[in-house]
């Protein structure tokens, strides 16, 4: 195998272990290649346990927890970056003092990847595409699986599976794996940026910088290459003015501007334009209707993506009515005697909660459960849309520092005389389902967990939060027969 950076022999610090599992890859991937490694994490080693874990009986790693040590920055020959590290650590500081090589796991598998790559970057909907186009080039491309900024898949986990090297590699990356990239010499075939909304301001000094830091997945592009943008998105011209090299195709909710090259719905068809000949690809019917306007958008940008790879992929009815849901986005993990009950967890920015009160508003009583960690974010429209949407005695608020700005917002607006503030999730999912009993004979009824925040002042991340709504509900429904 081609090697890219040489690890052999080489000192690696990684920086931040992490819980996500990314972490956990990238130690591999450098143990593998001969480095010796030593983990630096602020976290302790009972906060790490479950990553730990997974190093079991082997050798060959060293560990400082708890804080960061100059020496080991001075001593490193690499320094690894776990996407979570601030650009601004003081610790980084001392490793570029040194001349120190700083990566991170992104420019790690674009130094050494060898196979055609279909990235997604974007604020919304970039897991969502990735996962859609894996699955709509599975049939033809049996080893194609989502990777890159997922848990169960990270992105230095596809440099050593034994797949074809046609098979393309699916990822999805976001703007802190960008920041160290292009990778000169490697580009990637199709690179999608689905949306740019306000998110992440407490690591970007402004959305500028936040734009320029997903601009680079285009940065390393040729005309041979393939850039997808949004036609509606107000960052699009942000885009064109770096002037990509690769060849630029649009997403549209309607007809395109004369000569526009991408893909958009009419009479109930997704289009494929090109050099002014139109190909129909599949009838998508109501799929919007049914799955939200924003899940319509992210369809489009994954049938673009995979007939830009290849150009004799067929779409089916079928298979767009079967692509799958993914975990902890909107995702229905109730539905039984008119009650449903959505985990969105992974909604950690308000436009992201907005999108979800949109598509399930109108479908029954709607129950919101809201509230989290701030990320420097407005939530003005956010309190808008469920002064618009949901009842007050219907909202419930998790505590925690984007909550708190929430709440002042739907004060100032007059929305409520009290609000329902609980400190733990699960007495807000229990008292989210007390209101569901109150109306028996409203149906359905829809309880929404749906943050609009990070996560970090009450759990690890956005799965964790998750999985312990989840749980939640599994026991309130086993204990309390009457909320099913």
């Amino acid at each position: 195998m081609e090697q890219g950076m040489q690890m052999k022999g080489k000192k690696a610090l990684v920086m931040g272990l992490g819980l996500h599992g990314g972490g956990v890859a990238t130690v591999r991937y450098l143990l593998r290649r001969g480095a010796e490694v030593t983990v630096t994490d602020l976290k302790t080693e009972s906060e790490l346990a479950p990553s730990l874990q997974e190093f079991s009986g082997m050798s060959g790693i060293q560990f400082a927890l708890g804080g960061h040590r100059e020496d080991d920055f001075a001593c490193a020959d690499i320094v690894v970056v776990n996407p979570g590290v601030p650009r601004q650590s003081p610790f980084l500081a001392i490793a570029r003092e040194y001349k120190k090589a700083i990566v991170n796991d992104a420019s790690l598998f674009f130094m050494e990847n060898r196979r055609p790559v279909i990235a997604v970057t974007g604020t919304r909907g970039k897991t969502t595409t990735t996962e859609w186009i894996a699955s709509l080039l599975s049939q033809k491309y049996p080893g194609v699986r989502p990777s890159g900024n997922i848990p169960e898949n990270p992105l230095l986990s596809e440099i050593e599976r034994e797949v074809s090297p046609e098979t393309p590699v699916i990822c999805e990356l976001s703007s802190w794996q960008l920041e160290f990239l292009p990778v000169p010499g490697r580009a990637l075939k199709i690179a999608a940026i689905t949306n740019l909304r306000a998110d992440h301001l407490n690591r970007y000094d402004n959305m500028e910088s936040y734009a320029s830091a997903k601009a680079n997945i285009f940065g390393g592009q040729d005309g041979s290459d393939a850039l997808i943008l949004s036609a509606h998105d107000e960052w699009t011209p942000f885009f064109l003015e770096k002037k990509p090299k690769s060849r630029v195709y649009f997403v549209s909710a309607g007809n395109f501007q004369a000569g526009d090259n991408g893909i958009y719905i009419s009479d109930g068809y997704a289009l494929f334009s090109e050099d002014g000949k139109v190909e129909r690809l599949v009838h998508i019917g109501a799929f919007g209707s049914a799955r939200g306007e924003h899940n319509a958008s992210n369809l489009l940008f994954a049938l673009l993506a995979a007939r830009l790879f290849d150009p004799d992929t067929v779409f089916s009815e079928e298979a767009i009515a079967s692509l799958p849901g993914v975990r902890f986005r909107e995702q229905t993990i109730l539905n039984r005697g008119g009650l449903s009950v959505v985990n969105d967890s992974c909604a950690t920015s308000p436009d992201a909660t907005i999108a979800a009160i949109r598509r399930f508003v109108s479908k029954g009583e709607l129950i919101l459960i809201v509230g989290g960690t701030d990320k420097n974010l407005d939530y003005r429209e956010l309190a808008e849309e469920i002064g618009r949407s949901v009842k007050p005695d219907n909202l419930f608020l998790l505590n925690g520092s984007a909550t708190k700005k929430l709440a002042r917002e739907l004060e100032s607006m007059g929305y409520a005389k009290k609000l329902n503030i609980y400190e733990e999730l699960k007495d807000a999912a229990g008292a989210a389902f007390e209101r569901a009993h109150l109306f028996p004979d409203v149906l359905p009824k829809i309880i929404l967990f749906s943050p609009g925040a990070a996560s970090f002042e009450k759990f690890k991340h956005e799965f964790d939060r998750g999985e312990w709504f989840s749980e939640v509900v599994k026991e309130i429904v086993a204990v309390d027969r009457e909320a099913i």
